[in-house]
This record gives structure tokens, sequence and C-alpha cells, in this order.
């Protein structure tokens, strides 16, 4: 995660919710506190490392102790985190943190268990740019703690040619490849989405760099795949749910591209409270 983009991104998202002052916790000024960031729901964590990111924006004297790291599995009832110090700023910063680290360990859950579906180390699962608007470095950061690999994270990282692209074109993919190529230069991979075989066969002979399967049932896939040599990643994209991915074990792509572990998970219960002597029991 770029450390300067995550403290510039929590600085604004701290800003839309304080805006000039914070009202709720201004009367508490001058007092002290201690809360447990607990986790009240089992999966994967991510996101935790904001608070050592976040907290110091607001005030230097906050202190924050870690106990747990992104990317471990985490069981109801864990200590995640404590935090100490002037109770005006922990109050005010810990919404924004909270919705963050719940949100990408939702995502990290969420990408550990499609891991888990696939049940295929031949594959590996990614995300798209299917993320939420302003949290995309995040999210996939997120993925990454759940075990998973990032697609492209825009559109000025690698070329994905849709069939938009082709049609605007000429209907050409092999067009449509060699105008690419020739424009944003040899370092930059060339993908091509395709739909049926005859586009598949016209990808390999156009030498993209990676050729996507495009909502193909796992036997589809298999077939296409014998198509393609060696030296042409493969991807397969589109319609795949939690209940459709093992289908896909053993299919023989590279990779599964999956939208819903970044646009469809709900966020993982983790909650901020008053430290309880209970609460530390749980960690020692």
């Amino acid at each position: 995660m770029n450390l300067l983009k995550a403290k510039e991104q929590l600085q604004s998202f701290f800003i839309e919710d304080i805006g000039e002052r914070d009202v709720s916790t201004g009367w508490l000024e001058g007092e002290t506190t201690t809360v447990d960031v607990i986790a009240k729901q089992s999966g994967t964590l991510a996101g935790i490392a904001l608070l050592s990111i976040g907290y110091p924006l607001l005030d230097e004297k906050v202190d924050v102790t870690v106990y747990k790291s992104d990317g471990t599995k985490i069981n109801e009832g864990e200590l995640l985190a404590r935090i100490k110090g002037p109770a005006v700023s922990i109050l005010s910063g810990e919404r924004v943190l909270l919705n963050l680290i719940q949100r990408m360990s939702g995502v990290a859950t969420a990408t550990a268990q499609a891991k888990a579906d696939l049940s295929d180390p031949g594959i590996r699962i990614c995300d798209t740019r299917k993320t939420t608007p302003g949290l995309r470095m995040f999210e996939k950061y997120a993925v990454r703690c759940g075990g998973g690999v990032n697609h492209r994270y825009g559109l000025y990282d690698a070329v994905m040619i849709k069939d938009n692209h082709i049609d605007a074109c000429g209907g050409s993919i092999h067009t449509a490849v060699q105008r690419a190529k020739a424009t944003v230069g040899p370092l930059v991979k060339i993908e091509v989405e395709t739909r049926d075989e005859q586009e598949v066969v016209d990808a390999v002979a156009a030498q993209a760099d990676v050729i996507m399967f495009d909502n193909a049932p796992p036997d589809v896939v298999r077939h296409w795949q014998s198509r393609i040599p060696k030296t042409i990643t493969t991807e397969a994209s589109g319609g795949i749910i939690p209940e459709t991915l093992p289908g896909y074990r053993g299919c023989g792509v590279d990779f599964i591209s999956l939208g819903y572990i970044t646009h469809s998970v709900q966020a993982l219960d983790i909650s901020i409270n008053h430290m309880k002597e209970e609460a530390y029991r749980v960690f020692t």
C-alpha cells in the first residue's frame, strides 16, 4: 500500500467526517481513554495497519498497539489492537478507521474463501476494476491480504481490449492489438477479451499477451484453453459466483478474476470498545 497516498486519502476522509469540528466529542477535551479493537466475527484481517497511519494525522499523542497482522486469520473475540490517548482524538477518528478496517477485512475474507472454494494452487484468484470509487487502493491491498493477486489497477497500467474497442476500430482483433501495441510501447501488456472460439483463435494469431475467456462455463474454458500456446497467459472472468467457482478447478487458466470479492462483500464485524478486563484476557 502506498503510504503517502494512504495518508492523503485518510486525511480527506477525516475532513469529510469531522468538518470544522467534532461537536460530539469536543466537550471531552482534556480526558484520556483506552479502547480495544475486538473481532466480533471470524475472518481474515486487513487494514489494521491504518490505525498506526491514521491516528498520528489527528494527534501524535495517540498511542496504538497492534496485536494482529494484516493477512492473518482472526477469531471472534480476539483482541486486535489497543489505543490509548486523548479521548477527543480517539473518538473523532474511530468511525473512519473502523469503516475501512471492516470493509477491507470483508474483502480479504471473501478472497480467502474464494481461494478455498476453488482449491486449485495452479490458478490464482485476482480482482477486477469493480471497486468502490475512492477505495481502490485499500480494496486491492485487502485482496492481497486474503491471498489473491491484483489485476490491473486502472486504465493506465495495462491494455484491456473489449468488444467495444474492437467494434470501434472496424471489428478486427488483429487490428485492435496492433494499434494498441504501436501506441503503448513494448512494456505494457495487452489483454483481449474473447466471447467465442473464433475470437480466441484471432487473439492468439494477433499475439495478445493475455487472453480472457469472458462469461464461459468451465467446460468451454477447458476447450478454449486447449487452443492457447503456453506463451500466452489466460484468464477466466465474468459471471463467476461462489456457487460456480469450484467448477473451474483444474480448467487450466492462469487466473480467475472475480468482481464479487470487492463489489459484493459484507464488512467483517469488528468493534472499538472501552477497554474491558475480559477482552484483555482474550489476548493474554
